[in-house]
């Protein structure tokens, strides 16, 4: 059998998400293939065709994961969770069939990965998985919860108990995983994984595309806020929704950029919202960024949160929860606020706290945006100071040990503020995607040696 060493083949990704799509797992996608075509070696993407086009490597689609008959004419027209499990387990036995043949290693997202993983481990191939999310129990137990709150009955939503059984096997088949935050990196270890499996490397923010509205000027006392994302339990809309109604004495509008969510989160917002001066606009959010004073992510589980990104980039002070990847970025007071997840009264008692200084938001907005520019200086003009290239690529997982694999030498991120940001110099625009060497930097350095199969 081939050591790692000698490995010749092309390097595999395998996503369930196409690449550049307008959402956080496109975007997430996207800054990875730009990643892996930075090692220039031969690509071989296993997935659907990234938005935009790829330029320079072997595309292999699956077919229709579930039949759409099935979706709309049986119960999994309610049961989005079960969909889910089918429609990635059916593509992670796809994807199994796929990585048979020579590879030098393979890139993998979680639900998808667990079969390929099997397949990879037995031929000695080096792999990754990219956990975009923090652990998916906590995942579950997160919903759970607020199934348990706002909801009757159990919630039929995704991660359903069969995918929290896939996901935590993939943990335990995969030598070394991604996240893309301190917070999601430290919901792995806390539930047993080891830390020098787990590395943290953050993302960055198309600062072209959001950017400030420099000739927008506040003109009424209504302080205006817009939500970004899909109306889910896990993102806390309905926090939002409550906040704003018990701040019934301040004028607020409320903007919400993304989709309606399952029927039983449809149901729960269109009772919360009554009488209340909400609009819906699904589409692209970047002009409803130059229109908001503030963004309001009250979720209570994102690896990342693309969108408070965006938002600071975009010169938008940002309220999101202790359960958010990207509240590292905030500077609380400064450029935002960071509220415990789930927490009622911190929620609305920051949100008043804007309304009441609407004066500041403007300048909290520039912080924001020059946290937002720092992050990307700090990969664009040097090597990110809180990554550094393993020493040793770690072999694959020995069965004798229960699958553990040797240290990678991966330093933890900083903690002071100024530098505590790490970001991919990526940025991802509506043409076709066409990827530079220079492309996905900190990420190649810091998570990929041991896919080029080398030691040091």
């Amino acid at each position: 059998m081939p050591t790692r060493r000698d490995r010749t083949g092309p390097r595999a990704l395998a996503y369930a998400v196409a690449p550049g799509l307008n959402s956080g797992m496109g975007h997430h996608a996207a800054q990875v293939l730009a990643a892996c075509a930075a090692a220039q070696t031969p690509l071989l993407l296993l997935g659907p065709r990234a938005a935009h086009g790829v330029s320079g490597a072997e595309l292999r689609t699956p077919s229709a994961p579930v039949a759409s008959w099935r979706r709309r004419y049986t119960w999994l027209r309610y049961l989005h969770g079960r969909y889910q499990f089918l429609s990635d387990r059916r593509c992670g036995r796809w994807l199994a069939s796929q990585v048979q043949q020579e590879l030098s290693g393979c890139y993998l997202f979680t639900q998808i990965a667990s079969e390929a993983l099997l397949e990879l481990n037995r031929r000695n191939v080096p792999s990754l998985l990219d956990s975009p999310n923090g652990h998916i129990r906590h995942f579950r137990e997160a919903v759970q919860r607020e199934a348990a709150l706002w909801l009757s009955g159990p919630y039929p939503g995704h991660p359903t108990l069969g995918m929290v059984d896939r996901v935590e096997e993939e943990y335990r088949l995969a030598p070394h995983i991604r996240v893309a935050s301190r917070w999601a990196a430290q919901t792995l270890t806390d539930r047993g994984l080891p830390h020098d499996r787990v590395s943290a490397v953050s993302h960055s923010v198309d600062l072209e595309r959001f950017s400030p509205d420099e000739t927008r000027t506040v003109s009424s006392e209504t302080l205006r806020i817009v939500f970004v994302g899909g109306l889910t339990l896990g993102k806390g809309f309905a926090y939002l929704l409550t906040a704003i109604r018990a701040l019934r004495t301040r004028r607020i509008a409320l903007e919400i950029v993304g989709g309606t969510g399952d029927p039983w989160c449809r149901r729960l917002f269109d009772r919360l919202r009554s009488n209340m001066d909400v609009t819906l606009a699904p589409g692209e959010p970047v002009a409803a960024y130059r229109r908001a004073d503030l963004l309001v992510l009250p979720t209570l589980h994102d690896g990342f949160g693309y969108v408070v990104a965006e938002a600071m980039a975009s010169g938008v002070p940002v309220i999101t929860t202790s359960c958010c990847g990207a509240a590292e970025w905030i500077e609380p007071e400064v450029s935002g606020w960071v509220v415990p997840a789930g927490d009622q009264h911190a929620l609305t008692a920051a949100i008043d706290t804007a309304a009441a200084n609407r004066s500041r938001l403007r300048d909290m907005g520039r912080h924001a945006r020059r946290i937002a520019e720092r992050a990307h200086d700090l990969v664009a003009g040097r090597e990110a100071p809180a990554l550094r290239e393993p020493s040793v690529a770690p072999p694959h997982p020995d069965r004798s040990t229960g699958g553990r694999v040797p240290p990678l030498d991966v330093q933890a991120l900083p903690a002071d503020p100024d530098d505590r940001v790490v970001a991919m110099n990526i940025r991802i625009r509506k043409r076709p995607l066409l990827v530079r060497r220079d492309m996905g930097g900190p990420l190649h350095r810091a998570v990929f040696p041991h896919l080029r199969g080398r030691a040091g």
